[in-house]
């Protein structure tokens, strides 16, 4: 996997992310993306990307302001694996 693959693959896993947009200028750019839907981050993986990021950090302070719940609550911040879907079938 890389770079580009797991940056796609985070966001596609993360529950408050509604869409995706890729932008790919060239087909060798394109060509890395594809597939990344395919791939399934494990939570650890994804536990160790909000350490090194935490999630609600503005790295902009154009970015700050409201924090919503899916940004507070570990819980909301997986789509799958025990995460947000078990969430949300039980509501």
């Amino acid at each position: 996997m890389i770079l580009v693959q797991l940056t796609l693959a985070f966001v596609l896993e993360h529950p408050a992310i509604t869409s995706t947009i890729a932008g790919p200028r060239t087909f060798e750019q394109l060509d890395s993306q594809l597939g990344a839907d395919k791939i399934r981050v494990s939570r650890d993986v994804l536990d160790r990307v909000d350490e090194i990021v935490p999630p609600g950090t503005a790295l902009s302070p154009r970015d700050a302001g409201h924090t919503p719940p899916s940004l507070t609550d570990p819980a909301w911040r997986r789509r799958s694996q025990n995460g947000a879907a078990g969430r949300a079938g039980s509501a």
